[in-house]
């Protein structure tokens, strides 16, 4: 098991590593796109707006020359003629007034003018004669127009190439790229480091699972989870934590069950074996001996019969026999049963006034046996003298509330979580007097939730009595 803990911590970390670099590729890739794309449009309406207003320049020019004459100049004014480039030196590196405010440029960006008839008027960077044919020419062109008649005289054309442009939108790119890769490299880094951090946080309650697992499937040792949070983790180590607490009382309940049952096994069948022994060997009379056998054989037969009940209702075979049955009938007949043995016992067993009650649908036997077993109970921890009082009312919903109320032995408020549980017993003495099995309850509250009842036990402390209310539902 921990091996596959150790895998899924592998598969979290190999997941989180995918994600994190699809999302930094993914991220580079379209930032590197829309850039790219951005930077096209603005590089295209950088060269539009260059060459109009080189066209501009040379128009001007143009015009107060009237003609091609101070074509350097205007090249010049507009920052595109360079000092080692050129035939000419007129203008060559200087700026006029109007140049020095309107132009910025001092990168060479090759510009080549041409006439009407596609003649090169200029090339500044000397690539080509003038007066010669001009080839097919890229970049941006721009017409140039005389200001006086207003007709096309001539031509721009700006970034040639298209190297100068093209050149600083690779190497912004390729600067861009750079820096978002080194930042995508830092964000991978401590991505992947929460990965691994939240890999272990994921894991390790799984490993700690599988170990508690594994230490109670050997030695049946219970082992508690720490629970370090609220999300789904934490409530899994909460809940297994409650399993265990429910394996570790189930294991008790086994060896109490063994040791219970021993015990009201042994007392019995010693008691027969002494009485017929004593007959056998003429120590006692036949008569006393054969009446202590018959009581010992019948709370024997008690015992299996409380057992079989359970049985019944663990497997789901435990039947209701339904049927409309008047309450203060059935709390007639418990007063009847038992105001014998409360009067042996020297209890007072009373049965307060009541207001009428309405009929139940109900298994007149079993729930009698069931409320038969909770006044046993009751008179069984009261001492003599004590006072025992079951008393009922009917409920706002149609339904009955009965209660049993002694003022006996009373129970320690860390035992009445486990009265209903089988054979568990708040007296650890175990003592004949106060007897039983430790199944009574744990049958009454079988037979109660069978009618879609509740049970529930209620004390003070030691010493200070205890009430048993049974809630029964409105006939349907």
């Amino acid at each position: 098991m921990s091996e596959r803990a150790a895998s899924l911590h592998g598969r979290i970390l190999r997941a989180f590593v995918v994600v994190v670099v699809l999302a930094v590729a993914l991220s580079v890739g379209i930032g590197y796109y829309v850039t790219q794309r951005q930077m096209d449009a603005f590089v295209a309406q950088l060269a539009r707006v260059e060459a109009g207003s080189v066209a501009g320049h040379l128009s001007r020019e143009y015009a107060a020359a009237g003609g091609w004459a101070t074509v350097d100049r205007a090249l010049a004014d507009a920052g595109y003629l360079y000092a080692d480039e050129g035939e000419h030196d007129e203008g060559r590196g200087e700026r006029s007034e109007r140049g020095a405010e309107t132009t910025f440029h001092v990168d060479r960006i090759r510009i080549v003018v041409v006439d009407g008839g596609g003649v090169v008027i200029r090339d500044n960077l000397s690539r080509l004669r003038r007066g010669t044919p001009a080839p097919a020419l890229g970049g941006e062109r721009a017409t140039v127009t005389d200001p006086r008649t207003g007709r096309a005289v001539g031509y721009a054309y700006v970034d040639v190439e298209r190297e100068f442009l093209v050149t600083e939108l690779h190497g912004f790119l390729r600067a861009m790229l750079a820096t978002t890769a080194l930042g995508g490299g830092l964000i991978a880094a401590v991505a992947l480091s929460l990965a691994a951090w939240i890999s272990r946080r994921i894991t390790a309650p799984v490993t700690l699972l599988t170990a508690a697992a594994g230490k109670i499937a050997r030695r049946g040792d219970s082992a508690l989870l720490p629970v370090t949070s609220s999300d789904e983790l934490g409530r899994m180590s909460a809940a297994f934590n409650r399993m265990t607490n429910a394996l570790q009382t189930q294991r008790d309940l086994r060896r109490r069950l063994v040791d219970d049952l021993s015990h009201e096994l042994n007392t019995p069948l010693s008691v027969i074996g002494l009485e017929a022994k004593g007959v056998l060997d003429g120590l006692q009379e036949p008569a006393p001996a054969a009446g202590l056998i018959v009581d010992e054989v019948t709370k024997l037969r008690n015992l299996v019969r409380d057992l079989n009940w359970l049985a019944e209702t663990d497997s789901g075979e435990l039947r209701l026999d339904r049927e409309s049955c008047s309450v203060d009938a059935l709390l007639d007949g418990e007063r009847e049963r038992w105001q014998f043995q409360a009067e042996m016992r020297g209890i007072d067993l009373v049965f307060p006034p009541r207001p009428v009650l309405p009929a139940l649908d109900l298994d007149r036997m079993r729930m009698g046996q069931a409320l038969g077993n909770v006044v046993l109970n009751a008179l069984q921890h009261t001492e003599p003298g004590g006072r025992v009082a079951v008393a009922a009312e009917g409920a706002p919903d149609g339904g009955v509330a009965i209660s049993v109320q002694d003022d006996g032995a009373g129970i320690d408020p860390a035992d009445l979580p486990h009265l209903f549980e089988r054979l568990y017993r708040a007296d650890r003495s175990r003592t004949r007097r106060t007897g039983g099995s430790g199944l009574g309850l744990a049958i009454a509250r079988a037979i109660v939730t069978a009618h879609a009842g509740r049970i529930t036990v209620t004390s003070e402390g030691p010493g200070r009595g205890t009430t048993v209310r049974i809630r029964l539902p409105a006939a349907p």
